[in-house]
């Protein structure tokens, strides 16, 4: 049976007239060489294009080095390649491999190298809604956010019958000074705690947050305006919101209820509602130590707590036993008449 023999190279498309190929000789070697296909899937979608266009540069074009699509997309493959401090590009400027992928290997004027450094990228990031004297390249807050939904909607060829939106608040560790830092008793250090919107593997949205708030604080607003821009595009798709206790706030839960989102949130423990499930955990236990393996119970029912709520809910718990001791509580709340079926995560 004959051997499948490996290639002896790989070659990707060319750059300024240049062949891009990826070899295993032995010769001058990298280990970024992965961001050659990172910038294949760019040049396939046009990402580092659309999030330009996000961006209006006054700059003079004849005095231009570094145009505004070659620094976003300096910036975003130095965070994939884990190069997250700006001051790494005051090395990563002389980079053959960022010169690939931002398609120019030579600079224009004698002084400069072919990407930029830190203080050209520093101003980028520092960039205002209306170009200044000292920042010339402004940023269209909105339309940024409103691209990653975008681009979500358009990776699917039709409608799908549903979409499972899930939020999610998590540490973003801090280990300097920064600006707006604060100390996160659950995560244990300083921080910062941004707010997340995925639809399974695609990021709709991210918002840095400090870390001195609710974990849902602002999530209304955000599923607001994904909901209507998905809508606007697929007005039959059925919308389930997903996320953990941190997300049960009457608020948010008010907001789908009168908007026709499904959800589902976890809900933390209480005296209150261990009482409503006593039964079930009794029994769980009698099955375990009859049984020797753990036994889980569930109890669907309408709850409301005696203040912050505006309604009574449907509330799925499941009780579990395991190893002689009730294991953690785990419920989930539930739109009493929207969420069919049952619920068994």
């Amino acid at each position: 049976m004959p051997t499948e023999c490996s290639p002896d190279f790989f070659g990707f498309e060319p750059v300024e007239g240049h062949a891009v190929v990826a070899a295993f000789d032995a010769g001058a070697v990298t280990s970024d060489a992965g961001a050659l296909l990172l910038g294949a899937t760019d040049r396939a979608i046009g990402m580092m294009d659309r999030i330009a266009s996000c961006f209006h540069d006054v700059r003079c074009p004849e005095l231009i080095e570094h145009a505004v699509v070659t620094l976003v997309g300096q910036r975003v493959f130095g965070i994939a390649l884990g190069y997250e401090d700006l001051n790494d590009h005051d090395e990563l400027r002389h980079d053959p491999m960022l010169a690939v992928l931002s398609g120019k290997l030579a600079a224009r004027r004698e002084d400069c190298a072919p990407v930029a450094g830190k203080s050209t990228l520093n101003r980028l990031e520092l960039s205002k809604l209306e170009p200044t004297r000292y920042h010339k390249i402004s940023h269209n807050p909105v339309a940024i956010r409103h691209l990653l939904v975008d681009l979500f909607i358009e990776s699917h060829a039709r409608a799908p019958r549903q979409i499972v939106l899930d939020l999610d608040a998590t540490d973003d560790p801090l280990h300097g000074e920064q600006e707006g830092r604060f100390f996160h008793g659950y995560y244990d250090c300083y921080c910062y705690l941004p707010l997340y919107v995925f639809c399974g593997r695609d990021l709709l949205a991210a918002k840095l947050r400090r870390a001195n708030i609710d974990a849902a604080a602002g999530s209304v607003e955000e599923v607001a305006r994904i909901v209507a821009q998905i809508r606007r595009r697929w007005p039959c798709v059925r919308i389930l919101l997903r996320a953990d206790s941190g997300f049960a706030r009457e608020e948010l839960m008010a907001w789908c209820e009168a908007n026709g989102v499904h959800f589902l949130f976890g809900l933390a423990k209480t005296d209150r509602l261990i009482a409503e499930i006593k039964a079930e955990l009794e029994r769980a236990a009698a099955q375990s130590r009859r049984t020797g393996k753990p036994a889980r119970r569930f109890k669907d029912f309408r709850w409301t707590t005696r203040t912050s709520w505006s309604r009574r809910r449907r509330v799925v718990a499941k009780a579990e036993w395991t190893k002689d001791e009730a294991s953690t509580l785990r419920r989930h709340l539930t739109h009493a008449c929207r969420v069919q079926g049952p619920l068994s995560l």
